[in-house]
């Protein structure tokens, strides 16, 4: 994402100029554009026009729009993200009031301004123009007929392609049909692993699966690259990590995530860190359960006694329309980082921030154990 200008009053209302730059951009737009925002973006528009004699003709014009949001919708698939509302400035071809739908675009400029920037919104502005974020691991998890290729980036775990070919089963005496159906499934795989995955920026790609299939088809792939002289695929060999994963399905990432070996490869990446924090908080629930809080009632007491050594909270909960929910969680962070605690804000994207929307959406690791009574205790 790329930072064109930035104004922002001292009561922290404002406005925000930015470019998204990669798919990943309209992820990070979602999570700021909000309900009661206002959105300026060129846009085009069917336009009725009547000619001297009557007829009346529709033509599409590029304009430029600006609306106060009402619905935003996210396709995660496709990374695109659609804005619906009301024009809300003066514009030849638009009347105030009329409602108008905006498709934000790639290398396309926008312009969010708000009526409150809070602390998190701020942050997300600055973590989407860094630039030392990038898409740095990959994922394919498979099982026989079964397989799964995922992109994690800092923010996100998105599925590029999912494959499922019929197998045939293994008969007796012949095992010609199932061959030629694992070899399918095999040459689909290879060929989307070379489709989605950019070897010049990704830094591991995790192969895991139950029994031998990840290694045979490793071994076929191999075999395959070095047939048809794929460079892309033999100089970064060693980017590759088998590893053991329960099924094929994108959930098995959560299993993967735990292993100690993934941890030292995807050491410096933001899901890594994300995946220790979670990790770390289950320990402390098993071994020292006065120490590891969820919900957002305990969590908020713990804040006050100042006993937060990490906050860990979804950034789905920063999305929600009721406004005071929000501003509850906002407040939240602030105050656990008034008591220099860590805050980890999660990505629902990602296999962690799914974990984590299990146990309510926040969580915190405590810096001493801390006991708190409910209101049946005391009666």
């Amino acid at each position: 994402m790329k930072l064109l200008g930035r104004q922002i009053e001292r009561d922290q209302s404002g406005s925000v100029r930015l470019v998204p730059e990669e798919p990943e951009d309209i992820w990070h737009a979602y999570n700021l554009i909000l309900k009661g925002d206002q959105l300026t973006a060129v846009t085009t528009r069917g336009v009725k026009s009547e000619s001297a004699t009557g007829s009346v003709s529709t033509n599409r014009v590029r304009l430029k729009l600006t609306v106060s949001i009402e619905d935003v919708f996210f396709d995660s698939y496709a990374c695109a993200l659609r804005i619906n509302g009301r024009v809300v400035a003066e514009n030849p071809h638009v009347s105030i009031g009329q409602y108008h739908t905006l498709d934000l675009e790639l290398n396309q400029p926008f312009t969010l301004a708000k009526p409150e920037w809070d602390v998190i919104s701020l942050q997300r502005v600055s973590d989407a123009c860094d630039i030392a974020r990038q898409a740095d691991a990959a994922a394919v998890t498979m099982h026989e007929g079964l397989a799964v290729i995922c992109l994690m980036t800092q923010h996100m775990t998105v599925v590029r392609q999912r494959i499922e070919v019929a197998i045939p089963r293994k008969s007796r005496g012949s095992t010609t049909n199932y061959d030629k159906g694992l070899q399918r499934f095999y040459e689909q795989v290879y060929e989307a692993i070379k489709r989605h995955i950019d070897f010049s920026v990704v830094k591991v790609v995790i192969l895991g699966s139950p029994g031998f299939v990840r290694e045979q088809f490793f071994a076929y792939m191999m075999a395959q690259a070095a047939k048809a002289e794929d460079r892309a695929i033999i100089e970064n060999k060693a980017k590759f990590l088998l590893v053991h994963t329960s099924s094929g399905h994108k959930g098995a990432l959560e299993e993967v995530m735990r292993d100690p070996q993934i941890r030292v490869r995807l050491a410096d990446t933001k899901s890594a860190v994300e995946a220790r924090a979670i990790d770390g908080f289950y320990q402390m629930l098993n071994s020292n359960p006065d120490r590891a809080f969820y919900g957002y009632d305990d969590v908020a007491k713990a804040a006050e006694n100042g006993a937060i050594g990490t906050l860990m909270v979804t950034d789905e909960l920063f999305r929600a329309a009721d406004v005071p929910t929000r501003k509850k969680y906002i407040r939240l962070v602030e105050d656990s980082k008034a008591s220099n605690a860590e805050v980890l804000v999660f990505s629902s994207m990602h296999v962690s921030g799914e974990q984590l929307n299990q146990l309510s959406g926040v969580a915190a690791i405590l810096n001493f154990p801390l006991l708190i009574e409910s209101d049946d205790e005391c009666e």
